[in-house]
């Protein structure tokens, strides 16, 4: 006979963390995961289609503004291409962030009534943003591949495409976490809300995504290069159009800089559910 008695009790100290209730709570997992995709979209004509005619929509604006108006450069690659790749896995990373970012003040009834792993909320957020950013990432590539056969020389796929798995986990990763740590925050600062929507969009356009490094004058390239989303998303246009900076330097930066916030992001989420009831 199956036993399904679950004893909870306090956190004692920092890092009193079950990663183990999480893998037991899967299901639940499973359903919020479902609920972020389904509850989105259930309501609108579009649906899913709206997942393809976002990233549509900002890369033709970024064509026009970026490529035409300000003849911002692309490195010789197609414009459409350039600002696609970057927007995809951009969007990616910001909506993880966004969402996550929300975990607390969102899902306050469900936590003041329930008892469940409170990781598995912006861990469903991540998952679900995967999906849609498959559904971009398979765009893109429908795209690029008409590039390609078009006889397009000046696209060079190398065997860095290997490593885009890589990108997508840091993109997570240091989404997740900055999630939450921000979640954690603004169950007592509340203001800051009003600062995720336009601090997202300031690091943005501190990160190439719709300019190339090679545009940056020296001076300022270890600003650019300090950001530790630059060398993803460089790697990741790199890999595809073969245009670009890879290092593995660069690359082993990106992953320091997300084990470290991850885990500060974790410490500091569990320390705040612990009485953030109190608060919110």
């Amino acid at each position: 006979m199956n036993n399904y008695t679950i004893d909870i009790t306090p956190k004692k100290h920092l890092l009193d963390i079950n990663f183990k209730e999480i893998w037991l709570y899967r299901d639940l997992l499973y359903m919020f995961i479902k609920r972020s995709i389904i509850t989105v979209y259930k309501q609108t004509i579009l649906g899913p289609i709206w997942f393809i005619v976002q990233p549509l929509m900002t890369t033709a604006m970024y064509v026009l503004v970026f490529g035409q108006i300000a003849k911002i450069s692309t490195d010789g690659l197609p414009q459409v291409l350039f600002y696609l790749s970057g927007i995809v896995i951009w969007n990616y990373f910001s909506e993880s962030f966004n969402q996550t970012a929300h975990t607390f003040t969102t899902n306050a009834q469900i936590f003041g009534k329930v008892y469940f792993p409170r990781l598995i909320i912006p861990l469903a957020e991540i998952t679900s943003g995967l999906i849609k950013f498959f559904i971009q990432f398979s765009f893109f590539i429908i795209i690029y591949l008409y590039f390609i056969f078009s006889g397009n020389t000046i696209i060079q796929p190398n065997w860095t495409l290997a490593l885009v798995p890589v990108y997508i986990v840091l993109m997570a990763g240091i989404g997740l976490a900055a999630g939450l740590i921000f979640s954690s925050l603004t169950t007592k600062y509340r203001d800051l809300n009003h600062l995720l929507t336009f601090g997202i969009q300031l690091l943005m356009y501190a990160t190439p995504v719709i300019y190339p490094v090679s545009t940056i004058p020296e001076k300022y390239k270890i600003f650019i290069q300090a950001n530790p989303l630059t060398p993803i998303l460089e790697g990741f246009k790199y890999a595809f159009l073969g245009a670009g900076h890879f290092s593995w330097d660069a690359l082993a930066y990106s992953g320091g800089f997300m084990v470290i916030l991850l885990f500060f992001g974790i410490i500091i989420f569990h320390q705040t559910e612990r009485n953030f009831i109190d608060t919110v």
